[in-house]
């Protein structure tokens, strides 16, 4: 017990962090500075699709028709509308086929069709004061969409009797992109100064509070240098950039909140500002590292998926997830070594204290009320664990049932507010053309690569009898051949994408025929993908699970502990599904949040926001773990740790968790609907398992498994005991009980008495060792 009152050595991080503050500094601001430059084009690479399958048989069928027939895969719609008078009226005819000449000659553009050059009666109006121009623009995503910004001006609006809108997938494309950069820009502007508010009320000090603010820009500015990277080879979604700031602001914010916490705790207890430091990277620092590696393990599993849009989501979480933990674990500490105890400046708190006739001593009274608030409430919850177990799982399990119900289909203008142009022009022609002249299900015909026959016109013949005779099919169009190859347009019965539709996908595969066939159109995408996802899923959850279990289990020792996480984490997310079905499907609360439904969710949602949500639940539970863990080794006392570690993280937690909500509805005021669907159930699961999860279930489990949380068999125990890195170190001025052993439980469920612990040898570098009465003054 002679080294109690030693300072611990600094380890080699601790020395490496530490040893040049100032020039860790200027070498982060240098590197962000380039991060900024490097970065600062990466919107205008980035695409909006990514929702298919690219080795999917519908990706082939609409390549090749892209190949050998454009005009079959138009990207492009213009809308003419005649007024009062009829699309057949000469001037109108005159001036419509006088646009589609015109949109022919552009560069980039082919496959143009139009009602007066093909008569068609799918591309006339039901009232016949509409018509449509289709073609197509050549090239990918960006390539397509730089061509539209530059035709657009000179076809938008009035020719002569006529009026032109604009629609099409590439408009719609176009549209979401713009539109999600300036929401990303608005949210931004929304949630830094809001974020700071709350960081100053948790903090009290204005100088803490910037601390996690300037370790999330660093973050996000640097995740965005890497997207840039990562563009010149592969396809980044631009809704990622969504993720890059909600993930940059929230886990810096929180791993800095436990950082800079701890720090603070130590320097009340008396601890020299390097020792501080030291300490902190030994137990904050390292449950910060362990929280980094569970994020980002949750989102790298969406890299199984073959979507680059989900694709995408685990380039930029996995890149901010790991530049936030750096900067909190390298950048932080450095800044901490400078202020020392100017980390308390600026106290803003002190003003309303004053304005209340407070003095010192009432704030350290109110602070440790606050932590006791916690652990009283974390003794309710235990005294009472059976109700508050079962209340709570059955509340959750009730509000995610919605999600039973889930329907499955592909984006479309819908995600677009209803004052977009291209959204307007594609539901004018959802409620005024027959039949949809974008939404049939095309089939590829060519002749197989084995055989020397040649398709004739007869086999095609025959081949079209047997889909017309199918019960979905609508209407039969074609064949259209050349070269060798021919194609099939199927109208199906029903909505494009609806079930009869999905349906008819897999009927058409089906149909035998003399030649290869390979089916494509909305529908076939949306079965391609759920197929995708289906199939590489487990895979997914897999990796989750077993990286998750090994992490907690080297974190904790224990066996249970890693299943227990594992199982509430995803228990916690079953009310952000449910509301996700019942609000955004179901079209509940459509009008006050501003958009419209389409009756489904999209495909890849579900697999985005679950392993978003699973990580920033995994997040707080290894704070919470760390900290009860800690107390654990100790104290020995199952109960007194449970009850500690929620008293010591809960006010955190919640706070992270309130901070975290704010970003992601910010996020989620975008009028894209599946960016508002996102941040708005982000943040639902976050609060969820804040409130919920770790203040109700987690304690009334741990109470119902009592000691035999903690067990492990022999040979894994002494594997942890060797490579286990959890938060053991503690701080020289928080006096160790010299019984009971940390394996034996004590009889006392409660902390250490006073006189107990006046028994215990006493640190001369602070006024305060009782451990519970120097953490009391930190508490917020």
């Amino acid at each position: 017990m002679s080294e109690v009152n030693s300072p611990p050595p600094l380890g080699g991080w601790t020395r490496f962090v530490t040893a040049r503050p100032r020039l860790s500094l200027l070498a982060a601001l240098v590197l962000t500075a380039l991060a900024v430059f490097a970065g600062s084009s990466v919107a205008e690479r980035m695409g909006s699709g990514g929702w298919a399958d690219p080795s999917a048989e519908s990706t082939y069928a609409t390549k090749a028709l892209e190949r050998e027939f454009p005009a079959s895969q138009p990207n492009v719609l213009l809308l003419v509308d005649s007024g009062r008078a009829s699309v057949d009226d000469p001037a109108v005819a005159a001036e419509g086929r006088r646009l589609a000449e015109r949109l022919a000659a552009e560069k980039d553009v082919t496959g143009v069709g139009s009602y007066w050059q093909t008569g068609s009666p799918a591309l006339r109006a039901q009232d016949g004061r509409q018509a449509l121009i289709a073609a197509r623009i050549q090239g990918d995503e960006k390539a397509a969409a730089e061509v539209l910004q530059r035709i657009a001006p000179d076809f938008r609006g009035a020719h002569g009797p006529v009026d032109v809108s604009i629609g099409g997938p590439v408009a719609v494309q176009h549209e979401m992109t713009t539109i999600i950069q300036d929401d990303l820009l608005r949210a931004e502007m929304i949630a830094l100064p809001v974020t700071l508010v709350l960081l100053v009320m948790v903090f009290g000090s204005a100088i803490a509070a910037l601390l996690p603010l300037g370790v999330g820009i660093v973050a996000i500015l640097g995740t965005n240098a890497v997207l840039r990277g990562i563009t010149e080879f592969a396809d980044v979604s631009v809704f990622a950039q969504n993720l890059t700031t909600a993930l940059g602001l929230g886990l810096a914010i929180d791993y800095a909140l436990f950082i800079v916490r701890r720090f603070r705790e130590e320097l009340a207890a008396g601890a020299e500002v390097r020792e501080a430091v030291g300490i902190t990277l030994r137990t904050a620092g390292r449950t910060v590292l362990f929280s980094a590696l569970t994020v980002a393990v949750s989102l790298a599993a969406m890299l199984v998926f073959p979507q680059y849009f989900l694709r995408s989501f685990a380039y930029a979480g996995i890149a901010v997830v790991l530049l936030a933990a750096g900067a909190a674990l390298i950048l932080l500490p450095a800044a901490l070594m400078l202020l020392g105890h100017r980390v308390n400046a600026l106290d803003l708190r002190r003003l309303l204290r004053r304005g209340r006739g407070k003095g010192a001593a009432g704030a350290d009274r109110d602070t440790a009320e606050t932590g006791a608030g916690w652990g009283r409430f974390a003794g309710m919850v235990m005294r009472r664990a059976p109700l508050f177990a079962f209340a709570t799982v059955a509340g959750l399990v009730l509000l995610g049932l919605p999600f039973l119900g889930v329907k499955f289909g592909t984006p479309d203008d819908r995600q677009l507010p209803s004052t977009a142009e291209s959204h307007v022009v594609q539901q004018q022609i959802r409620d005024g053309f027959p039949g949809s002249p974008a939404g049939g299900l095309e089939v590829f015909a060519e002749d197989a690569e084995d055989t020397q026959s040649r398709t004739t016109p007869a086999d095609y013949a025959d081949y079209r009898a047997r889909i017309a005779a199918l019960s979905g099919v609508l209407r039969v169009d074609g064949p259209v051949a050349a070269n060798g190859s021919a194609y099939f347009t199927v109208q199906p019965k029903g909505e494009a994408v609806g079930r009869e539709a999905q349906l008819l996908v897999h009927e058409l595969r089906d149909v035998p025929a003399p030649f290869e066939t390979s089916v494509t159109g909305r529908a076939a995408v949306l079965e391609d993908s759920k197929a995708a996802i289906a199939d590489r899923l487990p895979l997914a959850l897999g990796i989750i699970a077993v990286v998750t279990l090994l992490l907690v289990f080297l974190l904790t020792g224990s066996v249970l502990i890693p299943i227990q996480a594992v199982v509430l984490n995803a228990l916690s997310l079953t009310a952000m599904f449910g509301a996700v079905v019942w609000v955004f499907q179901d079209g509940n609360l459509s009008g006050v949040l501003s958009f419209t439904s389409t009756g489904d969710i999209e495909t890849t949602l579900p697999v985005l926001m679950f392993c978003i949500a699973f990580g920033l639940s995994m997040d707080y539970g290894v704070f919470l773990l760390s900290r009860i863990k800690e107390e654990y080794d100790h104290t020995g006392d199952h109960e007194h740790a449970v009850r500690f570690g929620l008293q010591r993280t809960g006010g955190l937690i919640t706070a992270a968790a309130v901070i975290l909500a704010v970003v992601m509805v910010g996020i989620g005021t975008s009028r894209v609907t599946n960016t508002k669907m996102l941040g708005l159930g982000i943040a639902l699961a976050v609060l969820m398992d804040a409130m919920v999860v770790r203040s109700l279930l987690v304690p009334s489990v741990m109470k119902l498994m009592g000691a035999s949380t903690w067990w492990a068999p022999g040979p894994l125990r002494r594997f942890h005991q060797r490579f286990g890195l959890s938060e053991g170190e503690i701080s020289q001025h928080v006096p160790q009980p010299t019984s009971p052993s940390a394996t034996e439980p004590k009889t006392d469920s409660g902390p250490q008495s006073k006189a107990d612990s006046a028994t215990e040898p006493k640190s001369d570098s602070g006024p305060e060792t009782d451990p519970d009465a120097v953490r009391d003054k930190v508490e917020a």
